[in-house]
């Protein structure tokens, strides 16, 4: 993604977060909202409010960042009451065009370690690692029954072919079965995307996924350009599972800070629930069908996540 690209993109996530705020929600006075001919803040009340001159905010929300000090930056955040995962991202957008493209550029692991698959293979919870674009690069078998719907053959998932979450969850008509909770998790996955986007800019696998699934759905293309952004650790998600019906799991991700850019995520029933007998069937069926997982983990693709 070009650095022309990246200085939109800070322009349309500030205008976006200053959009949301009223004025009175900031403590602004509001003589007559009839007159007003923006939904939120105008620049110049966010400039007011960060101690900027409303020129030079106006410079910063087109894209002319560069001299702009991490103070300017957390004056603004301030402003616009940004939460953790907003201030972040408004930082990882101004690094990217400050430094360009190679120095913005993180390190990232390319190769799933086999410690990790030895790891996700002694759980007895459904596990799996994501990378920076939600493609599942590596589960245990647990986390291969669970995710199976996702798989073109359910039955013989190969982990040299990792399948996409997001893709999945826009393009693939038995998505909104497979989540009963559609919505939210549809919010969830693109606001995740869109965090991942922002550490790292000049992923073309990133912008290629962007661009397909902007260009193929239009639920995906108008949550993309709400520019929101998420930190995902934990939570409870529900599914219906073809094999063994509804579950509701709560879930924990984590980075692995030896591999950056790889996250693993837990899901744990709770001990003596319906979900819990439902994760214990699932574990009996996965034993006896799925099929060519083991041949497979034997001869790993080098290139299983995105760099």
């Amino acid at each position: 993604m070009e650095s022309t690209d990246r200085a939109a993109d800070i322009g349309r996530f500030l205008a976006s977060r200053r959009a949301r705020i009223t004025p009175g929600r900031v403590g602004l006075p509001v003589y007559d909202a009839a007159k007003r001919r923006v939904p939120g803040l105008r620049r110049q009340e966010v400039a007011t409010l960060a101690g900027l001159s409303v020129d030079y905010y106006t410079q910063i929300e087109r894209g002319k960042v560069t001299g702009v000090s991490e103070s300017v930056l957390d004056a603004i955040a301030r402003a616009l009451q940004l939460d953790e995962a907003e201030r972040s991202h408004l930082f990882d957008l101004h690094r990217s065009i400050v430094t360009g493209p190679q120095r913005a550029r993180p390190r990232r692991a390319k190769t799933i370690r086999p410690m990790i698959q030895r790891m996700l293979d002694t759980s007895t919870v459904p596990v799996f690692v994501r990378n920076p674009r939600q493609d599942i690069v590596a589960a245990n078998l647990l986390g291969h029954a669970l995710h199976s719907p996702l798989y073109p053959d359910p039955l013989h998932p190969d982990p040299r072919r990792p399948v996409n979450i997001v893709r999945f969850c826009f393009l693939d008509p038995h998505a909104r079965e497979f989540f009963p909770d559609w919505d939210q998790v549809a919010d969830g996955v693109v606001d995740l995307l869109r965090t991942d986007a922002g550490r790292d800019p000049y992923n073309r696998e990133i912008s290629d996924l962007v661009g397909e699934l902007s260009t193929r759905s239009d639920e995906f293309r108008v949550r993309w350009a709400k520019h929101n952004v998420r930190l995902h650790h934990h939570g409870t998600k529900r599914f219906h599972h073809p094999v063994v019906g509804d579950l509701a799991l709560d879930w924990e991700a984590m980075p692995l800070p030896a591999d950056p850019g790889l996250a693993v995520t837990f899901y744990c029933p709770q001990p003596g629930s319906p979900s819990a007998d439902a994760i214990a069937l699932l574990a009996s069926w996965a034993a006896t069908n799925i099929q060519n997982r083991s041949a497979a983990l034997e001869h790993p693709a080098p290139h299983l996540t995105s760099e």
